[in-house]
C-alpha cells in the first residue's frame, strides 16, 4: 500500500494542469532524446527559468507520451522531508501508480544522500532523468564522484536579450535593418536597468524592483548562508557590497577592505565566504589571460554578476555605472555563447575586457565601451586593444559600443565596431 504522503503528491501531479510556456532558445528535448541516456543536469541561479524549461520539455513529452509516465516532483515543497529515507521509498511508491519513462525532480540536491540516490536509480531503471539546482552541488566543476561521465549539465541564465524582445513581444519584420529604433533602444536600457530575470522581465515597473531585492534575499539566506553553515553574517553581507561596488575581487584587498570597517575575519573564511557566492550562481570570476596558471593566479579577479538589475538595484553607486552594465551584459552572453574568455592587462595597466581563447590560441578581443565620441576614450580603448593585438598575436578586434558601427584601421589594425543591440542579436 502506497504512503498515503506519496500517494498525495502523486495525484497532485497527475492532476496538475501545466502553465502556459513562452519558448527559450534552450531546447532541452535535443538533450533528453539522446540514444545515449544521461542525467540531464539544468543548473543556474534561482527564478532563472529552470522549472518553466523543464515543464516545457514535459508539455511536449505528454504530445507522444501518456499522463502516467512522466512524472515530476518538486523538493522544494514544504511537506516534502529533507531526508534519505524518503528518496529510497519514493520510486516504488511512484510505480505503484505510475509508469515512468521519464522522471523530472527540482532542487533534488537538498536531500541527503541524493547523488548515491540518483546513481542507483540510473544503474538499476531504465528511466530518463532530469534534475535541476540551483547549487553548485550539480555543477560539472563540484559533481559528487559516483555521478561522473553520466550526466550532462545545461546551464541556465536569465533572459538574453533576444528572449527578452520575445517575452516583451517586440517583434522584427525582416532583417535587423527593419527594428524600430526608438523602440529597440527603450528596450535595451529596459534590459539593462533591471536585468533578464523571467518574473522581473514580465512584471510591471512598480513591482521589478521589489521582486530584485527579494530574490536576492532568498538567496543569499537560503543558497548562500543555510546550504553553508555562514556563521558570521555582517561579514558576508559586507562582502556582498563590496562585490557590488566594484569590478575587481582579490583576497588580500577584501580582507584590508573588511578590516578597515572593523570586521577583522581571517583570509580562508573570505574564500570560504566568496566560494559560497560563487556556488550560488549569483557572481561569476574572469581570470586574467596568460599560458601560466602562476600568473593568472597573480592578478585580481574581475567579477560579473548573474544579473545587471542586482547591480542597479542594490549597489551603493547613487549613478547608473553605463559601462560596468555594458560590459556585465557583453560578459553574460559570451557564457550563453560557451566562450572561453579571459581578460588581459598590460604592466601599463592598458586593458582588454575580453580575451576569447579556442583550442589554446586567442581567437578574439573584445573591448567594451559605452560612449566612443570622446577623443581621450577612444584613444585609450583602441591603444590598449591594439597592444594586446600585438602581444597576443590576434588581429580580430572588437569594439562594442551604444551606438558606433564600421570598421577603421589604426597603426595597421583592422578595428571593427559594433552596437550592443546588434552584437546581442546575431546569432551564432
Amino acid at each position: 500500500m502506497v504512503d498515503s504522503f506519496y500517494h498525495t503528491i502523486i495525484q497532485e501531479w497527475k492532476k496538475r494542469e501545466l502553465p502556459p510556456i513562452i519558448d527559450r532558445e534552450t531546447n532541452l528535448e535535443n538533450y533528453v532524446d539522446m540514444p545515449v541516456n544521461k542525467i540531464i543536469a539544468v543548473t543556474g541561479f534561482r527564478r532563472t527559468g529552470k522549472t518553466y524549461l523543464v515543464l516545457g520539455l514535459i508539455r511536449t513529452l505528454l504530445e507522444k507520451n501518456k499522463r502516467e509516465e512522466v512524472v515530476y516532483i518538486n523538493f522544494e515543497d514544504e511537506r516534502i522531508p529533507a531526508t534519505t529515507p524518503f528518496l529510497t521509498g519514493l520510486l516504488p511508491a511512484i510505480k505503484e501508480e505510475l509508469s515512468p519513462k521519464y522522471l523530472f525532480m527540482d532542487e533534488l540536491q537538498n536531500i541527503p544522500a541524493w547523488s548515491k540516490w540518483l546513481r542507483r536509480i540510473y544503474d538499476t531503471e531504465n528511466i530518463r532523468i532530469v534534475v535541476t539546482g540551483s547549487s553548485s552541488k550539480m555543477s560539472s566543476n563540484e559533481i559528487p564522484t559516483e555521478l561522473r561521465g553520466r550526466f550532462i549539465e545545461i546551464k541556465i541564465l536569465p533572459l538574453s536579450f533576444s528572449e527578452f524582445l520575445q517575452f516583451k513581444k517586440i517583434e522584427r519584420r525582416g532583417n535587423e535593418s527593419e527594428w524600430n529604433d526608438t523602440i529597440l533602444q527603450k528596450a535595451l536600457q529596459e534590459f539593462i536597468q533591471y536585468g533578464g530575470m523571467p518574473e522581473v522581465v514580465l512584471a510591471p515597473e512598480v513591482r521589478k524592483k521589489e521582486l530584485l531585492h527579494g530574490y536576492f534575499d532568498t538567496v543569499v539566506r537560503r543558497d548562500i548562508i543555510e546550504q553553508n553553515k555562514i556563521e558570521n553574517e555582517e561579514v558576508l553581507k559586507t562582502l556582498l557590497k563590496l562585490l557590488l561596488n566594484s569590478t575587481y575581487f582579490t583576497i588580500s584587498k577584501t580582507h584590508n577592505n573588511l578590516k578597515s570597517l572593523h570586521l577583522s575575519t581571517g583570509k580562508d573564511v573570505i574564500q570560504k565566504y566568496f566560494r559560497a557566492i560563487e556556488n550560488a550562481f549569483l557572481v561569476y570570476s574572469l581570470y586574467y589571460f596568460s599560458y601560466s596558471m602562476k600568473d593568472q593566479l597573480q592578478y585580481p579577479r574581475k567579477i560579473f554578476f548573474v544579473d545587471t538589475g542586482f547591480i542597479n538595484e542594490l549597489s551603493s553607486s547613487f549613478s547608473q555605472n553605463k559601462g560596468r552594465n555594458y560590459e556585465n551584459v557583453v560578459f553574460l552572453e559570451l557564457q550563453r555563447r560557451k566562450k572561453e574568455t579571459y581578460y588581459w592587462k598590460s604592466r601599463s595597466h592598458q586593458e582588454v575586457d575580453f580575451v576569447i581563447v579556442k583550442r589554446e590560441k586567442v581567437e578574439q578581443l573584445i573591448q567594451v565601451c559605452y560612449e566612443m565620441d570622446d577623443y581621450e576614450t577612444k584613444k585609450r580603448e583602441t591603444n590598449a586593444i591594439i597592444k594586446a593585438s600585438n602581444e597576443l598575436l590576434c588581429t580580430n578586434l572588437l569594439i562594442i559600443t551604444q551606438n558606433k558601427e564600421g570598421e577603421e584601421t589604426i597603426n595597421g589594425k583592422k578595428i571593427k565596431y559594433v552596437p550592443l543591440w546588434k552584437w546581442l542579436l546575431k546569432k551564432e
